[in-house]
């Protein structure tokens, strides 16, 4: 298991590894990491779209170094975690598939770009090294970590923003969730039985926001009006985000939403054997660790941000009765502009 921070080994609770310290980017490092290795899963990189440049160098540069280092010392496989993001949004209407063509380009979205380089980077370093590299792509993750007294991370936040109250808006697009500890063994189905030079999408069941949203708030009791933005809009804020630095809008964030990320798992079911629970057995362990994290104060304190100011004034203006006109509206041209409230 390699690090760069021990303290975040406490992630792990009590799970036995052999702890190797080693940065991603560090050629020497990796080689001493995996050094009488067979499998070299390569889990490392950034969930985020800035700094851009270190983005880059973890999810495109990283993938190429940990083959090459691994096919140096004679590991036999490496299984590349990479991303949906990776595959790119769906088009068409359909869920998307390993092999459609990356349409992702165009978007100006460095982590999706970022993780599609690194899958392309990681297959050309393989032929040219000689050895095997197998590509999973995982969908939305949700669910417990190892360790339930951490508080998430990442994808775990939309839940947990908003059963905090912390959650304003959210885009009118779809997505695919699937549970933590699926997308796990997905990883190891890959490492046995994938085969080389393919890539395997590890997802669960596909949602939009709203409904996602609305299983939440079922789950849970918890209900806050979260305003729903079409997905045409959404290209406006994340513009009025770049405009004001992103201070209070993370441009990337709306731009994200707003894409499909529906997609099909089908080839992992039938070449792995991977079978992914459904939507609501996910959202529910997720829901009931949440709320034990909330209940147990291990997520109080902390400065008002943006985002929780935002959502406590949508709630005064529901209170008030504000959002009437909405639902009227949402009567009559069947579009959702709020969720939950």
């Amino acid at each position: 298991m390699t690090h760069r921070d021990r303290a975040r080994l406490s992630r792990l609770a009590d799970v036995p590894v052999m702890p190797v310290e080693a940065d991603v980017l560090d050629r020497a490092a990796l080689r001493r990491a995996f050094r009488g290795a067979r499998i070299v899963f390569h889990g490392a990189g950034v969930v985020a779209t800035r700094p851009a440049e270190m983005v880059w160098k973890v999810n495109a540069l990283g993938p190429r170094l940990a083959v090459e280092a691994a096919a140096a010392e004679g590991v036999e496989r490496l299984v590349l975690t990479s991303s949906v993001g990776g595959v790119g949004p769906a088009t068409g209407g359909r869920a998307g598939r390993e092999d459609d063509v990356y349409r992702g380009g165009g978007l100006g979205l460095t982590y999706v770009d970022s993780k599609h380089e690194g899958e392309s980077e990681a297959l050309a370093a393989a032929a040219r090294c000689g050895i095997e590299v197998v590509v999973v792509n995982p969908a939305y993750v949700l669910g417990v970590p190892v360790n339930p007294l951490e508080p998430g991370e990442t994808s775990t936040r939309i839940v947990g923003n908003y059963l905090r109250g912390r959650l304003p808006a959210i885009v009118d697009g779809a997505t695919n969730i699937v549970h933590v500890e699926d997308a796990a063994l997905g990883h190891l189905l890959a490492a046995e039985r994938g085969k080389p030079g393919e890539r395997y999408i590890l997802g669960g069941e596909n949602v939009t926001w709203v409904d996602l949203i609305e299983v939440v708030a079922e789950l849970s009791d918890v209900r806050h009006p979260v305003l729903v933005i079409p997905r045409d809009a959404a290209e406006v804020i994340a513009a009025a985000g770049s405009f004001s630095g992103g201070l209070v809008i993370s441009p990337e964030a709306f731009a994200l939403m707003a894409q499909d990320w529906r997609y099909s798992s089908e080839k992992a079911k039938r070449e792995l054997g991977y079978r992914p629970r459904g939507l609501k057995p996910t959202l529910r362990e997720t829901v009931e660790w949440y709320m034990e994290l909330l209940r147990s104060g291990a997520l109080a304190g902390g400065r008002p941000s943006a985002m929780s100011l935002g959502s406590l004034g949508i709630r005064l203006v529901a209170r008030a009765g504000g959002l009437r006109v909405a639902h009227v509206v949402e009567g009559w041209i069947g579009r959702r502009f709020v969720a939950v409230g």
